[in-house]
């Protein structure tokens, strides 16, 4: 039998249905495992059903979220459910064997969420590196935003100046140049993204196809509700 993975986004409010729908398809429960990030929480609840692993992952879970137990649908699952809950600090509910943080003895509560002195300079080094090269990214733009608009404020200030008719052509003529960068441009990105989408495993590529239609489609249906 041949075996495969694959990894998919998923939301706590998503996760009750996702469940209930695995549940219903025959898929069995494997594993949730949890990793603490700078964001929270990640949870990947781990599903496998005719050698196909499915992983779907809830990223950046807070103190502040609640996630439901999937005990109604997967049993199995209270033993991962309480030791996330009792390592990680995630606030599970309903769990059908629930041990109320007593799941282990520990010295420490939530102990895979704590980070050594070494580590915690390593982050606050990090944090102050990107924070002082978006500082300086964000210095040198200023000039040329600066010029910019002076710039604009020149050419407007000659247009002010001109005869009316004269300045609706020069206008007219700055915006159809405009519209012409802007097509050249569509068109140089739509042929590097086919030229990418070529060298692409055929699935994939048709589901990278899928997410940019649908995404335009949704573009187009906000704009038409805007107008």
């Amino acid at each position: 039998m041949e075996y495969r993975s694959d990894f998919s986004r998923c939301t706590i409010d998503e996760l009750p249905a996702l469940s209930s729908r695995l549940k219903a398809e025959g898929w069995r429960f494997v594993q949730m495992l949890c990793a603490n990030t700078d964001d929270g929480i990640d949870m990947v609840y781990s599903f496998m059903k005719d050698g196909h692993l499915a992983n779907y992952e809830i990223k950046g879970v807070t103190k502040d979220d609640v996630v439901p137990s999937i005990t109604n649908d997967f049993i199995a699952a209270f033993v991962f459910e309480n030791e996330s809950h009792d390592l990680f600090g995630v606030n599970i509910s309903d769990i059908a064997i629930d041990f109320k943080g007593h799941f282990y003895d520990l010295a420490q509560a939530e102990p895979m969420t704590i980070i050594s002195p070494a580590q915690k300079a390593a982050k606050e080094k990090a944090a102050k590196l990107a924070a002082a090269k978006a500082a300086k990214e964000k210095a040198a733009a200023a000039p040329q935003e600066n010029d910019a608009a002076a710039k604009q404020a020149e050419l407007e200030a000659k247009l002010a100046a001109m005869d009316p008719e004269k300045a609706a052509k020069v206008r007219a003529a700055m915006e159809a140049k405009v519209k012409k960068e802007a097509a050249a441009l569509a068109q140089a990105r739509e042929k590097a993204l086919e030229e990418k989408l070529a060298g692409m495993d055929p699935e994939k590529a048709a589901k990278v196809r899928a997410a940019m239609a649908a995404k335009a489609a949704q573009a187009a249906s906000a704009k038409k509700g805007g107008e």
